[in-house]
């Protein structure tokens, strides 16, 4: 079989591609510097807060921060390949012509 004459395995859609590693990147960064955003309010919210929600405060600010590194350490979500739409099947590119047609006869 020649090279044009191979049925393609499978056509690709391109909204099945990956999201861009700076676009990941960029997305990790902000959820890490929010759950930072909300430690340092957690801490300052722990010097003025008395009574037992201090505690919950401090519980936070410590755990948030290993929370933060192993969401921003996850890399990226892998998702499920995009469904391969079905190939159109080849045809030739010219019908045969007429018997008869005074084509010679092989």
């Amino acid at each position: 079989m020649s090279r044009r004459e191979a049925q393609p395995e499978g056509v690709y859609s391109i909204t099945g591609a990956a999201e861009s590693l700076s676009d990941d990147q960029t997305g990790r960064t902000r959820r890490y510097l929010f759950s930072m955003g909300v430690r340092t309010a957690c801490v300052l919210l722990a010097i003025v807060v008395p009574g037992w929600p201090r505690w919950v405060l401090i519980a936070g600010a410590v755990v948030l921060p290993y929370l933060a590194v192993v969401a921003a350490n996850a890399g990226r979500s892998r998702r499920a390949p995009a469904p391969v739409a079905p190939a159109a099947p080849m045809r030739p590119a010219l019908p045969s012509g007429p018997e008869g047609s005074g084509a010679p006869a092989a």
